[in-house]
């Protein structure tokens, strides 16, 4: 099938590794250039390259809005156009709410919330400008449920949620559609240092029985930014192999 994404330059934050770095992959096997935006350098690059696609990473912390306009400015310049954003920039820094410190809430915000934000409202003007345009922001469904020990991560991704769907409400008579995928266990090295008892209880809780592999992320989100999802916006697209039933 072919997903009308070839050709087409996409901006993936977070896309040095993770769920970030197999959707970059994926969206250069459909033939799109691609710009990977992280505070470590390196990621797929190499690999993008070598699909025959341009590849271009950036540096730059997601908390800085100046930072934001500027590499949306760089990548149209670069590559002469922008038509896909996704946003899968995240951290966590878990604790029970009489343990939760004050930075633990305002960096965790800061980065899932805020960050997102910073991208989503840089390419609004150019999206707007050239009436398309397809944004695909990770949330989780912990931002759906809520989770132990996660009140500033919940938060952050139902924040991430909610500006979606507002988002999508605003732009669509642009043709800017405007999704969220939510993972639920994901093999990624943000889960990696998880304790075994928090990842066995999140398998249990899976209809599937097994953690949501990144390409699986990356597969639905893709989609969400293909031609083939042309008529779905403010859609929360649940990725948890049953999680949250």
């Amino acid at each position: 099938m072919d997903l009308g994404l070839s050709g087409r330059a996409a901006l993936v934050t977070g896309g040095a590794s993770g769920i970030g770095a197999a959707t970059a992959l994926a969206l250069a096997r459909e033939g799109c250039d691609v710009t990977i935006v992280d505070r470590e350098a390196g990621g797929p690059l190499a690999a993008i390259e070598s699909l025959g696609r341009r590849a271009l990473g950036v540096q730059a912390d997601v908390r800085d809005p100046e930072r934001a306009d500027q590499v949306v400015h760089e990548v149209r310049a670069r590559f002469g156009r922008l038509d896909v954003l996704v946003c899968s920039a995240g951290i966590t820094a878990d604790a029970p709410s009489w343990r939760m410190t004050g930075p633990q809430w305002d960096e965790v915000l800061a980065v899932n919330l805020t960050g997102t934000w910073n991208y989503n409202r840089a390419v609004v003007g150019a999206f707007r400008e050239q009436h398309g345009g397809r944004i695909v922001n990770l949330a989780s469904i912990n931002g759906l449920r809520g989770k132990f020990g996660q009140a500033n991560y919940a938060a952050s991704k139902a924040g991430v949620i909610a500006m979606s769907k507002t988002l999508a409400r605003e732009l669509g008579r642009y043709d800017v559609r405007v999704n969220v995928v939510a993972p639920g266990l994901v093999s990624t090295p943000m889960t990696e240092g998880l304790p075994a008892e928090v990842i066995e209880a999140a398998l249990k809780e899976s209809a599937l029985g097994r953690p949501c592999a990144t390409e699986a992320c990356a597969d639905a989100i893709v989609f969400l930014c293909s031609d083939a999802a042309r008529h779905i916006t403010g859609a929360v697209l649940r990725v948890d192999g049953g999680q949250y039933m």
